[in-house]
């Protein structure tokens, strides 16, 4: 049972409903125990191309306590998630103009009308079949028709009358099969099924789940992508055309030195560019961590746009993004190490042990603080204790060893080559104009990358919180590269201009000034909460900024690493093209 008003998921038997002689819990993926899904089976009896019209599965009373929860789950809009051939169940609803056919995943478990809730008591199951060859048949489509009936049957549900069929009357009220939440209620669960032909082949029937109306608006993100990529290109490009070359071409004249040098100021910090920045363990940590990010990232989307993560595989996404980041502790530590070397750093096994435990250790702590109170209601989306066993034996078996291994490696490759030497003494920055300074020029930096993806964050956003599945990975791939050279040309632009203000403390500024777009992120994610979803509880509320917090932190590493190593790579070709005596 999912609610997008209440982000609990809770087990189908958390509630009262029919239950087989035998519960039996389907072994999990890492994947799905991590999203709180818990498959069991039911008591309904559904066989292949046989229909079913009035059966009923039990009756039940309830106590008050059990009337007072499923009234609560009501009001809080819970939907039942049922599997047919690992095909979920979905309602079927047409659009207010009634031009379209959508889709809502699980049914309502019931309704709240003049003050008084209802209890959806009778499904009918509309399953639907598709055959070649008229022997064989496989499932295609499998649908839910909820309705709650009051006159549904008499105490004994053997004594139903034989002319009292289950279909759907006009609801007038006294065929609602009425909750009262302060006193005991006797309740009959009924179904149906009904088998139907379908020209839909197997292959497809994933199609009508994943069918999309705004393919349109994710067009419109691409191209508004492109546009902000190819206005920031265009700047770097006049930037290099038109004053870089001019300034290389100036300083490489010996009988106009003196005077380049009083014209322009960014060969002037030739001695104090490549100077180690403070704080170089927690900065090469950060970088580490960025690229275990990234490179999790692309290897996950590239899988992922050949469907080999399709939201069919149920937990399949969650599952490689896990393991994936857990096996590319290799590369973390490696550039990790290298950058830690080439910036003078002696002690490298604590900063192996920093870069191994600091994006781990923060999401950890986060998710271990908000499991208690996911404990605390009882709920399906809390991670049980063995999996966060595996976890920890993933994080300190498999990924730590993995970032030292990568850190011993890395650390005896020789440093990064820098075309310049390094001043004794540093030279004393001067007083800057205003839109130099870090914050004017990080919250000026962070938009354009952020309108870059803020479209397609969207429907992440609507995929996560609103219980809808998200496949058009394609499309993510794209907006993923030009997000990438969005952060790259953004921190190329402002640290080029902060070295031409002689201001050498590019470092840190340049993983600042393209990371500076995940705080417009969680100013839109907060934007998202007020304006799209109704929750109201405080451990929804804490869930959602829980998950958005380390939403938030994994974008800063991701992007901040992404615009350092292209201004470094920027620096580095910059000055050694030019003559220094």
């Amino acid at each position: 049972m999912t609610s997008i008003k209440t982000q609990l998921p809770y087990d189908y038997y958390s509630l009262p409903f029919c239950s087989p002689s035998k519960k039996q819990y389907i072994p999990e993926n890492l994947g799905e125990v991590l999203r709180g899904d818990r498959i069991v089976n039911t008591p309904y009896q559904v066989k292949m191309m046989e229909n079913k019209t009035c059966t009923v599965l039990c009756a039940k009373t309830l106590s008050v306590k059990e009337s007072e929860v499923i009234a609560q789950r009501v009001k809080e809009d819970y939907h039942l998630h049922m599997l047919i051939d690992n095909l979920p169940i979905a309602t079927k609803y047409r659009t207010e103009d009634f031009s379209e056919i959508h889709y809502e995943h699980g049914f309502k478990l019931g309704f709240e009308k003049n003050g008084k809730i209802y209890l959806n008591n009778l499904l009918n199951m509309i399953i639907k079949y598709h055959s070649d060859d008229g022997e064989s048949y496989r499932v295609v489509g499998f649908e839910a028709q909820a309705a709650s009936l009051g006159k549904l049957g008499t105490d004994d549900p053997a004594n139903i009358a034989p002319e009292q069929k289950c279909k759907f009357p006009d609801n007038v009220d006294g065929l609602f099969q009425e909750i009262n939440p302060k006193g005991e209620n006797k309740i009959t669960f009924a179904y149906m099924v009904i088998w139907e032909p379908s020209n839909i082949r197997w292959a497809s029937r994933w199609d009508s789940y994943l069918n999309m109306s705004d393919v349109q608006i994710h067009w419109f993100s691409i191209v508004n992508s492109v546009v902000i990529a190819i206005f920031l290109s265009g700047v770097v490009v006049m930037i290099l055309i038109r004053t870089l070359r001019r300034d290389i071409a100036k300083y490489n004249e010996e009988d106009s030195m003196d005077d380049t040098i009083e014209e322009s100021g960014w060969k002037l910090v030739h001695g104090d560019v490549f100077r180690p920045p403070r704080f170089r363990l927690l900065f090469t940590a950060c970088v580490g961590s960025g690229v275990q990010l990234f490179a999790m990232a692309l290897i996950t989307l590239v899988v992922a746009m050949f469907g080999m993560l399709s939201p069919a595989s149920r937990g399949s996404l969650l599952s490689a993004v896990v393991f994936l980041f857990v096996f590319m502790g290799m590369f973390a530590g490696y550039f990790s190490a290298r950058l830690y070397k080439t910036l003078n750093g002696q002690k490298w096994k604590r900063a192996a042990l920093v870069t191994g435990t600091l994006y781990p250790g923060a999401i950890a702590g986060l998710a271990f603080l908000l499991n208690f109170f996911i404990w605390g209601k009882h709920s399906s989306g809390a991670v049980p204790f063995s999996t966060m066993v595996a976890l920890l034996l993933l994080w300190f078996g498999i990924s730590l060893p993995l970032v030292f291994l990568g850190y011993y490696f890395g650390y005896r490759k020789y440093p990064y080559e820098h075309p310049v030497r390094t001043n004794q003494i540093p030279r004393q920055v001067p007083e800057q104009v205003w839109y130099v300074h870090p914050i004017p020029s990080n919250i000026m930096a962070g938009i354009l990358p952020f309108g870059a993806v803020f479209i397609e964050l969207f429907f992440i956003l609507t995929a996560i919180w609103e219980n809808q599945f998200y496949y058009l990975f394609g499309f993510l791939f794209l907006v993923f590269l030009i997000l990438a050279m969005c952060c790259s040309l953004i921190a190329v632009v402002v640290v080029y201009f902060q070295l031409c203000a002689e201001d050498y403390h590019w470092w840190w500024r340049s993983f600042l000034t393209s990371s500076s777009c995940s705080l417009y992120v969680l100013a839109y994610a907060i934007f998202y909460y007020i304006n799209k979803l109704e929750i109201a509880s405080f451990v929804s509320g804490l869930i959602y900024f829980v998950y958005t917090l380390m939403m938030v932190f994994t974008f800063w590493l991701l992007t901040g690493t992404i615009g350092f190593y292209a201004t470094y790579y920027f620096i580095r070709k910059i000055y050694g093209a030019v003559k220094i005596d």
